[in-house]
């Protein structure tokens, strides 16, 4: 396998059973993080199905790969599911989140087939993405990196030193996707340090930038293929506007839902009504 590519309902309905068992997990093994999952699942179905990304779970490091690199680990919970049914690991595995012995942790690490790096602390993907981007370059591979980092995120100085080096060296074989939910850990990023106008401010550094509503994954699709195919010497970027615990009552757009869990009832009836 080197590509998946569904559209449409069958994209929607994809999004949707990912939705479903991430929060099947979540009552199962309630130390994941959950909110900060729900606000990328369109994002990593868009990428993983929608015919973005050329991945080889037999293979997992092939040479032949784009890179994904999930910045905002333990935000990721979402990707298990996601794994399991592209045939990184069996399906079973995810019966055993967080239990001694399994290899599918709170927070998730390279030892997960299909993960390609460590993601915490968090605000270091974006750099280690430029890295693995420039050195792709230097091999004149075709292949191209992408990183999902959450707006919380760019409060670490770190990644504004690896947006001026990707403008600098012409990295239009970086993409950047930021979730942005605009919640970081203890509260709404706007009261803890503005982003301001983010398209701005990245256009201003030299990037080249997009914005779309990140829980439309049709819409979310098309913006990752045409961020894909543009070459005109600009890292680039998607900015995708999302709600942090997108689908769940009382946990939606929390200032404090990053640290919340939904009570075992509450998942129960979502399971059975649908996002």
């Amino acid at each position: 396998m080197s590509k998946i590519s569904i559209s449409g309902d069958d994209l929607k309905e994809k999004s949707n059973w990912v939705w479903r068992e991430t929060l099947r997990i979540h009552r199962h093994s309630p130390e994941t993080r959950i909110a900060s999952s729900l606000s990328s699942i369109d994002i990593f179905v868009a990428l993983y199905y929608g015919g973005v990304l050329d991945f080889f779970p037999s293979t997992p490091f092939d040479e032949n790969r784009d890179r994904c690199i999930i910045s905002k680990g333990h935000g990721s919970i979402c990707m298990y599911p996601i794994l399991a049914d592209l045939a990184y690991f069996p399906l079973s595995e995810l019966e055993h989140v967080c239990e001694a012995g399994s290899f599918l942790g709170g927070i998730p690490d390279p030892v997960i087939p299909g993960y390609e790096t460590i993601n915490g602390s968090l605000g270091h993907g974006l750099g280690v993405a430029t890295g693995v981007a420039i050195a792709l370059k230097r091999k004149k591979s075709v292949k191209q990196t992408f990183v999902v980092c959450g707006d919380g995120e760019l409060h670490e100085g770190a990644n504004w030193e690896a947006i001026m080096f990707a403008s600098h060296h012409k990295l239009d074989n970086l993409n950047l996707i930021i979730d942005n939910n605009k919640i970081s850990m203890l509260g709404y990023t706007d009261t803890i340090i503005s982003h301001q106008d983010l398209a701005a401010k990245f256009t201003s550094f030299g990037w080249d930038v997009d914005v779309v509503d990140g829980h439309d994954v049709c819409q979310l699709q098309l913006s990752l293929l045409a961020l894909k195919s543009r070459k005109n010497g600009k890292p680039k970027l998607l900015i995708a506007n999302t709600k942090k615990g997108h689908g769940v009552p009382g946990l939606e757009n929390t200032a404090l839902c990053h640290i919340m869990n939904p009570k075992p009832e509450v998942i129960d009836s979502l399971l059975e009504g649908g996002r």
